[in-house]
């Protein structure tokens, strides 16, 4: 693999000014699959402050997220949330009258029902009392919710808040041309026969082309798997080593959910289908048949492949999110408490993906702690190649000086506390979704492996990051 990495820096463009700074060395993820992912157990601090409230997960739940155009392609996306949100009240038993607030992220949103907390909180019989807000902030649009339900109670507005997230890629809004839409507008403005008739001599049949949603950066126009592919090169990853993360993502989430780790999923009965209950996107292969796909964005030499990438996903998460007074006095054990987070921004052309780089040094500062002191990490991974590029600046003392205004790098995560029951390659990325699915991962993997402190990390579109430390509840 070393040989492979110092091929792929003999023939980077000259005009990659990252790329002879770091160092070439394997990033070998074979062994994380034989190793045991076990976390000892430590005593440290708690990062409760004083006169601030404790914020708690109760619990958090996701339908199955599913590759889009399957079981899930002739719904709605209030349809998705009404499921998690339903599933969320069966698995809490939460009066919903209770419930002060709900928020849900999601990114491309369905025109019938923007408001799409709102619709599904509806749906699924909340009060019409109970306010409901959507957000959008790209792939970590539901961290925005999250975040938005802490600082609604720890400004002392709600005592419990839904949060939650969904999006459906089955059916995503195709819009008429621009021209077509002016031309439609003007008709149904126009008075008499003359007028539309004078409208409709205009009509050319290129009004008829559809205009999809965006799948490139507004600011660069580059699409996001060009800037991943990048973004590889100029880091040296080879394509071997995305393809090695990516089996590792897979092998993990399969072995998980073999042995029921994945307990967030409540089944879903589909109108018309049967009931869904599982993942359907993990699939474990091998370097050989990963190795024989062509590159997906930047042809023939690009690294990025179908394989290595995550997939277009239909879900949808929900979490109840309370104050620890409150949930104590309603009974609740919670799983665990949502600490600090920090939101960042860098350029989106270079560094379109590398939000937790910069995102992970700056909530460990405000939560006062080390890389050492993290137990579980849970990053999403948009691409295999983007993971790795993140551990490789992350573990750059040169990238942290020039690009962060840092003198030392933060180091990267060990392996074998990070994503160990697979993640967005495997799992599945549902835009507006994945956020809360990395929370409650995170806090179930901090309660079956006996550690205190995880830290999630997202990046998104834009060139955004979001980083947040989840400290588990005492047993």
């Amino acid at each position: 693999m070393t040989s492979i990495l110092a091929y792929t820096f003999k023939n980077l463009p000259s005009t990659s000014k990252w790329a002879l700074t770091f160092c070439v060395r394997p990033l070998s993820c074979s062994s994380q699959l034989r190793a045991s992912a076990a976390v000892q157990t430590k005593s440290k601090k708690t990062l409760a402050k004083p006169n601030l409230r404790n914020i708690v997960v109760v619990d958090g739940v996701r339908i199955p997220f599913l590759l889009s155009g399957t079981s899930y392609k002739d719904l709605m996306p209030h349809d998705l949330a009404r499921a998690a949100l339903l599933g969320l009240l069966h698995r809490t038993n939460v009066p919903k009258e209770v419930v002060d607030y709900i928020t849900f992220g999601t990114v491309i949103q369905e025109v019938k029902t923007s408001n799409v907390a709102r619709e599904a909180a509806l749906g699924a019989g909340f009060s019409d009392k109970t306010p409901a807000h959507t957000v959008t902030m790209a792939c970590i649009s539901s961290n925005q919710a999250m975040t938005t339900a802490v600082g609604l109670i720890a400004s002392g507005q709600f005592d419990v808040v839904v949060a939650g997230g969904v999006e459906l890629m089955s059916d995503v809004p195709i819009r008429h041309s621009r021209k077509m839409r002016k031309m439609m507008l003007d008709l149904n403005k126009a008075k008499t026969l003359g007028q539309r008739l004078s409208l409709l001599s205009k009509f050319r049949l290129n009004f008829l082309s559809p205009e999809l949603p965006a799948v490139a950066e507004f600011s660069t126009s580059e699409t996001m798997g060009h800037s991943a592919d990048r973004l590889a090169a100029a880091f040296a990853v080879s394509r071997q080593e995305q393809d090695e993360y990516a089996l590792r993502s897979h092998s993990m989430a399969k072995k998980a959910q073999d042995e029921g780790l994945l307990s967030d999923i409540v089944p879903f009965k589909v109108p018309g289908r049967d009931t869904v209950s599982k993942d359907n996107g993990i699939r474990p292969s091998s370097m050989e048949q990963m190795a024989k796909l062509k590159p997906a964005f930047i042809k023939p030499y690009g690294t990025v492949t179908a394989a290595n990438s995550s997939f277009l996903t239909d879900g949808a998460s929900a979490m109840l999110i309370m104050s620890e007074d409150k949930a104590l006095a309603m009974g609740y054990k919670p799983k665990a408490y949502l600490r600090d987070f920090v939101y960042v921004s860098q350029d989106p052309k270079d560094q379109l993906l590398l939000g937790p780089t910069y995102a992970t040094p700056k909530v460990l500062e405000k939560a006062g702690l080390t890389m050492s002191d993290i137990d579980v990490f849970e990053f999403h991974e948009a691409f295999s190649g983007q993971i790795l590029a993140t551990f490789k600046a992350m573990d750059s003392d040169w990238f942290a000086q020039n690009y962060m205004g840092r003198k030392t790098k933060v180091g990267s995560p060990p392996l074998e506390k990070f994503n160990t029951w697979g993640g967005s390659l495997s799992l599945g990325h549902p835009f507006g979704a994945t956020g809360c699915r990395l929370v409650i991962t995170a806090a179930n993997r901090l309660r079956k492996e006996g550690g205190q402190y995880a830290l999630v990390a997202a990046c998104a579109a834009g060139g955004q990051g979001h980083g947040m430390i989840v400290e588990t509840y005492p047993k």
